[in-house]
Order: C-alpha cells, then sequence, then structure tokens
C-alpha cells in the first residue's frame, strides 16, 4: 500500500465546521490536497483563516466533519485515535512554535522520550545523535530553562526527527525566535528536506519563507490555492 506512487499525504473532499454563539464556522470546505513523498509544500493564510487546524488534520490529531486524510496510503479518518497514533508512530515529525519541551527533563531526555514511549531499542544513541545533528550535542544535559528560545526550538526539532520521520510537519516554527536563530531553524529543516528526504509541510504566514518550498499553497476561504509565482 506504501509505494513510490503513493501520496505521502492526501486530503479528499475535507471540511471542518465549528459551532459558536453566531452560528456555524466553516474553516475548511471540501478542501482537496495532496503531497508526494519528498516534496516541500508551504501552506500561507492569514490568522485565523484555518491553517494550523488544517495540519492538526493532516497529522491525524484531529478528525473532520467530513472528507478524508490519508497517510502513506491510509485513511486515517476510518482510524480511532489510538490507531491514528499507531500509524503516526515513527512515520510523522512535529515541529511547532511552542516548543513543548518538559521542564523536569534534559535536553536528552526530552528527545529520548518518543522512543521511550514507544518501547524502541537504541533510544539513547539516536537522541544523541539527533541533537548532535541540530548543533546541541554539547548542551544535552542541560534542562529547557538553561536553553536559550532557538536553542529550545533546536532541541523539539530533534525530539521531531529521532525516529526518522517520513513526513515532517512544521506549524510556524520560527514565530518566538529572532530573525538569525530562525534561519538556522529552517535551514535545519529544509537539509532535512533536501537530503533525508523528508516530507515537509511548513504553515506559515511569511511568504519568503514559504517560497523556499517546491510548492506554495494559499488556504483562502476554506479552499487551497496554487499562490502566484
Amino acid at each position: 500500500m506504501n509505494d513510490s506512487s503513493t501520496p505521502a499525504l492526501q486530503a479528499e473532499a475535507l471540511s471542518m465546521h465549528f459551532s459558536s454563539p453566531q452560528g456555524t464556522i466553516r474553516l475548511l470546505a471540501s478542501l482537496e490536497l495532496s503531497i508526494a513523498a519528498g516534496e516541500s509544500v508551504a501552506i500561507l493564510g492569514t490568522s485565523g483563516s484555518g491553517k494550523s487546524t488544517l495540519l492538526g488534520l493532516l497529522a491525524g490529531l484531529d478528525l473532520p466533519t467530513s472528507g478524508r486524510v490519508s497517510l502513506a496510503g491510509y485513511d486515517m479518518t476510518a482510524m480511532g485515535e489510538d490507531e491514528r497514533a499507531q500509524l503516526r508512530a515513527g512515520r510523522v515529525g512535529f515541529v511547532f512554535q511552542a516548543f513543548h519541551l518538559l521542564p523536569g527533563l534534559t535536553a536528552l531526555e526530552n528527545v529520548m522520550l518518543p522512543g521511550e514511549l514507544a518501547g524502541s531499542d537504541g533510544v539513547r544513541a539516536a537522541a544523541t545523535q539527533a541533537l548532535e545533528r541540530v548543533g546541541l550535542g554539547a548542551r544535552a544535559g542541560h534542562y529547557p530553562a538553561q536553553l536559550s528560545g532557538g536553542e529550545q526550538q533546536r532541541a523539539a526539532m530533534a525530539r521531531a526527527i529521532v525516529s526518522q520521520p517520513s513526513v515532517l510537519f512544521a506549524d510556524e516554527p520560527t514565530g518566538n525566535l529572532d530573525h538569525a536563530t530562525g534561519g538556522y531553524v529552517i535551514d535545519q529543516l529544509f537539509e532535512m528536506n533536501r537530503i533525508d528526504g523528508m516530507t515537509l509541510v511548513l504553515v506559515t504566514h511569511d511568504p519568503t519563507l514559504a517560497a523556499r518550498c517546491q510548492r506554495v499553497l494559499q488556504l483562502e476561504d476554506g479552499v487551497l490555492v496554487a499562490s502566484a509565482p
């Protein structure tokens, strides 16, 4: 089922509605999307347009009101929460604007955590290698409070790639970083896409950053449209 002709991600007739005191809010409306393995895709949109909601649906973190989302050919919308989590394990990594590091664990322990929860072998060695790759080998024993914002984001990135996922989601990954530090983080993401062949799905409001992707899509009125070159 998972071969080179199978899209890494596919959304079909994807809709997402919410109820509010003001009535029904329609964030996504019969949205269609297909992303090839190894592709880099940026999703642009204004604040509140539903970019992060779409990312959560593509990752199987949430379920749509209607429609279907497939990861590596597997229909996640037909699965329960535990089944989706099992499918994501080892296949999907996340880098978010918020670092989500546990304050009581060192950088190394934070990166080790997903593998330990999954019962994987060689967790410490894999986590050490991931930290070294993002330039944090010397800071492995430091706690999040002892790391700068950029270092915390790099630790979060190491945690995202420690299992060598095939798809990497990044939601405004430089939103809390200064320009220089953010540039380093972005360079690392695109290096993983280019060298490791990780499919990169990047949500951003920055057109300059989006332009580094192979394809740029704009989320407008609940549907995706190709951005003008």
